[in-house]
């Protein structure tokens, strides 16, 4: 057998009134809310992935290998034919 868990569900009303409450309880408790004009879904809170969460500055440092001059030119002069007089 399948469980499948419930969404709690409120309305956009209530969440307009309790919104920073209701995030910070997705925070805590990692359990999304779905909210809902006259019924129908509109939107879903979910709690931030890992990723989100992991500061981005640095994360490629030591993933990069520079080999030979990155500053000099990759070919000479003469070998572009615009450059030919």
């Amino acid at each position: 057998m399948c469980y499948i868990p419930v969404m709690r569900t409120i309305s956009v009303s209530e969440f307009k009134q309790t919104c920073l409450r209701l995030l910070e309880e997705v925070h805590q408790t990692g359990q999304p809310i779905r909210v809902t004009k006259r019924g129908v879904p509109i939107a879903e809170v979910v709690p931030a992935s890992a990723s989100a969460r992991e500061p981005w500055r640095g994360c490629l440092q030591g993933t990069v290998e520079f080999s030979g001059d990155v500053v000099a030119p990759a070919s000479e002069p003469g070998e572009w034919e615009v450059l030919d007089p």
